[in-house]
């Protein structure tokens, strides 16, 4: 993940708690409440910390940790045998991230027992190996070392095997896969000022509570207090492995003081290139990218899918959402051959579609998109922006699900075709030798498929309603039957004025004055 800033660092409290060992950790318990803690518990705390002055994390970690590579911090694993709750037939176990590289900042972590006590989590060196690195044990003891981040494993692909299915590390970062998926693309917990001039603040979670899952339990519940400069918030994580991954997320947020851009449910994403915006370098790999579009399903719009671009420089613009149904960035396309990439495969990164479970109001969806010249910078980031003005330490409260999926069109409405691809292209026209030659024009090639298409052949008043904007001419568009998917293709071709400045591009099927496909809408980007 890029643009992570440091977070607070978890001091070696003194506790006036028993000890136990689980897990091959110390920890302490506390029963904080005569019922089980729960989600109003997290939101007392961080209602009252809002009303404090924001008081900025300690960072202390030893420069042997801090300038090590990401190969190097790689090294650094926690030791499965001392998972928590490995040896209890639980369902999930919990995996420990060392503090190392630019995630200098550890977190107090706790887990709440079937009685609702209180266990907090203690760091220890002796729970890690370090592979081939030569760190001392000063390093390894120092004081104010904690845990960065966790990893939940799960026998999500293997029923003799837990595997990694969710991961919190840095921030209010985290990551989810389903069955057979890789990790790709993040959300976060709140993005504050994203993309502006002042500059972003990064929202952390300061501290989490996993709750024991029995042996019985399909899912698992993560609360998480949210702390900034500008904000604090109440988390409510529950987690549901599966084909999809469901993560259902539930928040109560508090300003300190006034924000000028509170994005909700951001997601962040790389694209570097693909056949969109092919490479400009000679490449075996035909595409780089953990999404491919950001997808919109508003009560008022319908559905937009939005192809993504990585800009010659920063490009940010906002699509109105009077009642959001539902956004994602998604990655259209699991095929190998769309990718032959053998080390990041990323034909197995799944998509994620978040979806409003209470009423969020009027919005928008921005999509932030970052020049990037490698795959290691995430360069996408979207979120809902709410249209009404939030008064500081007046609760808000944003509930969601995400959905990790690389089945995409299960979510998608049926009665429209999608797009299944986009590619771009120089224009061309055949002369009557057959030889093909330039005509001056960019072409875009759009193929649209879906059950709404079935039966309908060639023979069919099928049409393309394609527009651009001020600083274009739409030059030619045209739709034909495509055999070989049993869909169809659009062909859009267009010129710009100003290269200096972006050109919005749109196109949809139509079937006898209907409509009959989500709305294609690409952003040329300026000097791309």
């Amino acid at each position: 993940m890029s643009g992570l800033t440091p977070g607070s660092k978890l001091s070696h409290r003194k506790r006036s708690f028993s000890l136990a060992v689980l897990g091959g950790l110390l920890m302490g318990s506390i029963p904080l409440e005569a019922f089980a803690f729960g989600f109003d518990d997290v939101a007392r705390r961080a209602e009252e910390l809002a009303q404090q002055s924001y008081r900025a994390p300690e960072t202390s970690l030893p420069n042997e940790l801090r300038e090590l590579s990401y190969a190097q911090y790689s090294q650094i694993q926690y030791k499965r045998d001392r998972d928590v709750w490995s040896g209890n037939d639980a369902p999930f176990t919990l995996s420990f991230i060392h503090e190392g590289m630019h995630y200098d900042s550890a977190i107090q972590l706790n887990s709440i027992d079937q009685q609702g006590e209180v266990h907090g989590f203690a760091y220890n060196p002796d729970d890690f190996t370090y592979g081939d690195l030569n760190i001392s044990d000063d390093v390894k003891n120092s004081d104010g070392l904690g845990i960065a981040g966790f990893r939940i494993n799960h026998a999500l692909n293997d029923a003799d095997r837990k595997d990694e299915v969710m991961v919190f590390l840095g921030a209010s970062y985290f990551r989810a896969v389903g069955r057979g998926q890789v990790f790709g693309l993040s959300g976060r917990g709140l993005a504050v000022d994203t993309g502006l001039s002042s500059g972003e603040e990064f929202p952390r979670f300061s501290e989490m509570w996993i709750v024991e899952p029995s042996p019985e339990s399909q899912y698992l519940t993560i609360f998480a207090l949210l702390d900034s400069p500008s904000v604090t918030g109440a988390y409510r994580f529950v987690l549901r492995p599966g084909e999809d991954t469901l993560v259902d997320v539930q928040s109560r947020l508090y300003l300190r003081r006034a924000v000028e851009k509170l994005g909700i449910a951001p997601l962040t994403s790389m694209y570097l290139y693909g056949p969109e915006q092919p490479s400009s370098t000679l490449n075996y790999i035909p595409a780089i990218h953990d999404s491919n579009g950001l997808l919109i399903n508003d009560a008022q719009n319908g559905w937009m899918w939005r192809p993504l671009a990585n800009p010659a420089r920063l490009m940010i613009n906002r699509h109105a959402t009077p009642q959001l149904n539902g956004y994602g960035l998604m990655q259209r396309g699991h095929n190998f051959s769309d990718y032959q990439d053998l080390d990041a495969r990323y034909d197995l990164r799944p998509s994620a579609w978040v979806e409003p479970l209470n009423a969020w109001g009027a919005g928008s969806v921005e999509l932030i998109q970052i020049p990037t010249s490698n795959e290691t910078n995430d360069n996408i980031v979207s979120m809902w922006l709410s249209d009404a003005a939030h008064e500081p330490r007046t609760p808000l409260e944003f509930d969601y699900r995400i959905t990790l999926t690389t089945n995409e069109s299960r979510h998608l409405d049926t009665q429209l075709a999608w797009v299944d691809s986009t590619r771009r292209s120089r224009g061309e026209i055949t002369r009557d030798d057959l030889v093909r030659e330039p005509d001056g024009t960019l072409a875009f090639v759009v193929d649209f498929v879906g059950p709404s298409l079935d039966g309908i052949g060639s023979g069919a008043n099928m049409s393309v309603e394609a527009s651009v904007g001020d600083n274009g001419e739409l030059t030619n568009s045209r739709v034909v039957h495509n055999p070989a998917t049993g869909g169809w293709r659009v062909f859009v071709n267009v010129k710009r004025n100003n290269a200096n400045q972006p050109l919005d591009i749109r196109a949809k099927l139509m079937l006898d004055g209907k409509q009959l496909s989500e709305t294609w809408y690409y952003r040329l980007p300026a000097n791309g």
